[in-house]
């Protein structure tokens, strides 16, 4: 018997073939099976029971798609997004959002995931998904927006809550945030480089925020001890955006990008019903996790202070803990030879990313340090 290895999906999640446009994704075993459970039926083991004191009623979802329109091209094409909701009896409402970034692919694969089992499931209140919500970064494989649309603002994940009156970008940001604006909590999902932690990051001093960081399970946690930025430190994140809102909210890093990576994959589906357990969308316990490190954001990131090639120590990885004034590597001049900058870690603390691209220009970070909390 012939068993298939991979399927093809488009981002709305349907199966498709390989004459159509949208992602493989590999087999999580030799054959799979899902039951169609009557909506009178009762649900499966995995979401069996509420949590202690928590008094909720929980029926079997209700699915549906539509396609939110966030602007226009100047040909006239409109842009939009598809928006899943799955609605039970009243509750919470989730947001949970992918692929902001075009070429970060394990959120829309861990999406994918969660709504086979969602759509199994019983829940209280609404998830709100939205598995690719940057179309153009998207089809073009970019991992920005190219400039020909928005030069000014190519970055979505700066341009957050947005502006129905600014530029394209601002306005397709202003019009996903009237589906943000009222969620009960958020999730934003990333992937990050080759040599980056996998980890979730949210602001330090929000209680709510921290236990669906926890919840979530990552092996490391990376909080921010003022106004969450990006890590070039600029403003207007999705993160920052829903924390100022009040939202309680994490950025998940899964991974690489350009690629789907199974086991973050299946660390992105996982984390995520274990943070709807935790805010009473799904009616279990959440599972506990060995323990997670905690980090805070406040070294100061390691830059380049010139331009040229970086070459970076052989014997130091992410997740290793260096000392402030450790030599990290150095910068060269190419054409000349010369060193340009010896490149040392800026405190003590643990090396959550590292620059393994050589070519770099001044102001670059070559490496984000985190310290122990």
């Amino acid at each position: 018997m012939l068993t298939a290895l991979c399927d093809f999906y488009d981002t709305g999640f349907h199966t498709g073939d390989s004459r159509s446009t949208g992602q493989w994704f590999c087999s999580e075993g030799v054959s799979q099976h899902r039951s169609v459970w009557p909506s009178d039926a009762p649900t499966p083991s995995a979401f069996a029971c509420a949590p202690p004191g928590i008094d909720m009623d929980y029926t079997a979802v209700t699915h549906t798609t539509t396609d939110r329109r966030l602007g226009r091209l100047p040909s006239g094409r409109a842009v939009s997004v598809t928006v899943h909701r799955y609605v039970g009896s009243p509750g919470p409402t989730v947001y949970i959002q992918a692929a902001q970034h075009g070429i970060e692919l394990n959120g829309p694969a861990a999406l994918r995931r969660l709504h086979d089992r969602l759509t199994d499931a019983a829940i209280a209140g609404t998830v709100l998904v939205i598995p690719v919500v940057n179309q153009l970064a998207f089809d073009h494989r970019s991992y920005m927006t190219p400039g020909e649309y928005d030069v000014m603002n190519p970055n979505l994940n700066r341009v957050w809550p947005g502006d129905e009156s600014g530029s394209l970008q601002e306005q397709f940001a202003a019009r996903l945030w009237e589906l943000v604006k009222d969620a009960d909590a958020a999730v934003d999902l990333h992937t990050g480089t080759a040599d980056m932690l996998e980890h979730v990051r949210c602001r330090a001093g929000d209680p709510a925020a921290e236990r669906l960081a926890e919840a979530f399970g990552t092996s490391y946690r990376i909080t921010d001890e003022s106004e969450d930025t990006g890590d070039d430190g600029s403003g207007g994140t999705f993160r920052a955006a829903a924390a100022a809102a009040g939202i309680p909210v994490i950025t998940a890093e899964l991974s690489n990008s350009r690629r789907i990576a199974q086991d973050a994959v299946a660390a992105g589906v996982d984390g995520i019903q274990n943070l709807l357990r935790e805010r009473a969308v799904l009616p279990a316990e959440p599972e506990p996790h060995a323990g997670q490190t905690v980090l805070r954001n406040d070294a100061e990131p390691v830059t380049a202070s010139e331009s040229g090639l970086f070459e970076c120590r052989p014997d130091i990885a992410v997740g290793d803990t260096v000392d402030a004034g450790e030599r990290l590597g150095a910068v060269y001049e190419p054409s000349s030879f010369e060193q340009q900058q010896v490149v040392s870690a800026t405190e003590r603390g643990v090396i959550f990313s590292l620059a393994r691209e050589s070519v770099v220009v001044k102001g670059e970070r070559l490496a984000g340090i985190a310290t122990p909390r």
